[in-house]
């Protein structure tokens, strides 16, 4: 559905994007991970074919690049920084979209209904969008970029700001998504919400792909050894194993535990471990 190959791309001395080749699959949740500055959004500004690449190709569903209208009318992107018009209702956004999309007549009303329903906005499509809470914008966010039902879908860092229950809305909408057959790119750095929804995670940094694989395949691969930390009078024992029952026998056998618990590992940690722990502020 997507593919990008060999693409490069900088700003002046600052590499964003080095030698990146990635392809994404139909019908799939894929998640695309890195911290501040990792090179997530200027990925996602060539997919959709707002910046060009320095060096390499992206191509969508075989049809070619996004440079070309007709391809890109194939993409729906809701960006981080929020694409709406608060002196306009949320009804009002998505016809508007959707025109420039191309929709008219029937097509366009239907359209915009069904967006504002799968959002769960038509009851409030007549309020001007400057009042809509943030989690709202979101979610109108996401119906401006399906109003034309496209089959990739672009979503960067969706989840900025916005409540656990609109939070938990999007996820739904995203698994909804998918069982309709659309191919959903998901940028974030929120390691749970990846966990949950992606059939395959990408982490990048400094431009370069780090590791793809499926969640598990990332933990199995990267994740390391579960942590075993037993409480004892004077303190904590901390004890990396592979399997856990016999380690926490063999303490005990050492003298009583006051507790215990388990940290088994999980994409936090692979991350972390891929990418490092120091401070990002760019």
């Amino acid at each position: 559905m997507l593919t990008l190959t060999n693409v490069r791309k900088a700003f002046g001395s600052l590499v964003a994007v080095d030698d990146l080749t990635l392809s994404i699959r139909p019908g799939e949740v894929f998640g695309l991970l890195g911290p501040n500055g990792a090179g997530k959004t200027t990925t996602v500004n060539m997919a959709v074919g707002l910046l060009r690449p320095d060096q390499g190709t992206v191509e969508i569903e075989g049809a070619g690049s996004p440079d070309r209208p007709e391809v890109r009318a194939k993409i729906g992107v809701a960006p981080q920084a929020l694409a709406l018009y608060d002196e306009l209702t949320g009804e009002e956004n998505l016809a508007f979209f959707g025109k420039l999309q191309g929709l008219k007549g029937r097509d366009l009303t239907d359209r915009v209904r069904w967006g504002l329903e799968f959002v769960g906005l038509f009851e409030r499509r007549r309020d001007r969008v400057k009042v809509y809470s943030g989690g709202m914008k979101r979610r109108l966010n996401i119906a401006v970029a399906l109003v034309h039902d496209p089959p990739l879908l672009l979503l960067d860092e969706p989840t900025v700001g916005v409540d656990p229950q609109s939070r938990n809305s999007i996820f739904e909408k995203i698994a909804a998504l998918r069982e309709k057959g659309h191919t959903v790119v998901y940028t974030t750095h929120y390691m749970e919400e990846a966990q949950r929804l992606c059939d395959r995670v990408g982490i990048i940094d400094r431009g370069k792909l780090l590791a793809l694989d499926t969640v598990q395949g990332l933990i199995a691969a990267h994740g390391g050894k579960s942590l075993l930390i037993v409480e004892r009078g004077g303190g904590e024992e901390r004890v990396e194993t592979d399997d856990p029952l016999r380690e926490l026998n063999a303490l005990q056998s050492n003298g009583a535990l006051r507790g215990f618990r388990l940290e088994r590992p999980d994409l936090e940690r692979v991350f972390l471990r891929l990418t490092g722990r120091e401070l990002r502020d760019v």
